[in-house]
Parts: C-alpha cells; structure tokens; sequence
C-alpha cells in the first residue's frame, strides 16, 4: 500500500474515533466532513512536528508545557461553543449549528497574547463560567 493511501486511511480511523470519542462526552464534531479531514490532518501533522495535538489553527511553540491550552481539544472550546456555536478552529460545533440555525462565523481568539501567557506561567487564562452548555 504506498504511503498517501496509508495515511489518508489514518486520517480517517482519527476522524471516526474522535466523531466517537466527542459524541460521547456530548460534543458534535464539525458535519463539514473534508473540513473536518482537513483539521484532523492537522492535528496528525502537529503531532508527527511536537509530539502533541495542538490546534491546527494556531500557532504552536512547540513546547507542550507552553502548548498545553492549545492541544485539542483546547481550554477554550466550551467557551468558543457556548459564545460562537463552534470552537476557534471550527472542529467542534453545538448542536445548532448542526440542525443549521446558525452558522458558525469567525471565531475571535481567545487566547493571550504570548507576553501575557509568559507572566501567568503554567496555568492559561480563562474564562471559567459555570453556565457553560457543555461537558468540561
């Protein structure tokens, strides 16, 4: 079997056990199917470069401790969710934009800026609400 074939069925056994892994925890995964693809190469990719899934759609440093609200599922899901009805990358969507009430539009970026990240130390900032719609 020659490589491209081989990974494209990676991509797909990732895909389907994450659409699994998300379903039951209460999350949907995006029904863009390519789209979806796509972010699930990403996160292959990033972890053949670092070792981790970080976002495919954020800049990562490459070290997991400075990464770690970044690796996907990210600290800033539920949040992105509740507020946009998808995440900042788009893989993750709520349940009405699946029945297609709302599109998902551009998601702002929640996370600090590096300097900002560098004074917190370890610990990422976020939103903690208590109202959040979804499983945490």
């Amino acid at each position: 079997m020659n490589d491209a074939l081989q990974y494209q069925k990676q991509i797909e056994s990732q895909y389907e056990k994450l659409k699994k892994e998300a379903e039951a925890a209460g999350y949907r995964l995006n029904p863009d199917i390519e789209f979806t693809r796509e972010l699930v190469d990403g996160l292959l990719t990033n972890e053949k470069r670092y070792g981790y899934w970080a976002c495919p759609c954020r800049l990562a440093d490459g070290v997991e401790r400075n990464d770690r609200d970044i690796i996907c599922p990210c600290d800033y899901r539920d949040a992105d969710l509740t507020e946009h009805g998808a995440c900042y990358c788009g893989l993750y969507v709520s349940q009405v934009v699946i029945h297609e009430k709302i599109s998902a539009g551009s998601i702002p970026e929640r996370r600090p800026p590096k300097e900002k990240r560098d004074k917190i130390g370890e610990k990422p900032a976020t939103s903690l609400n208590s109202s959040l719609d979804y499983p945490v």
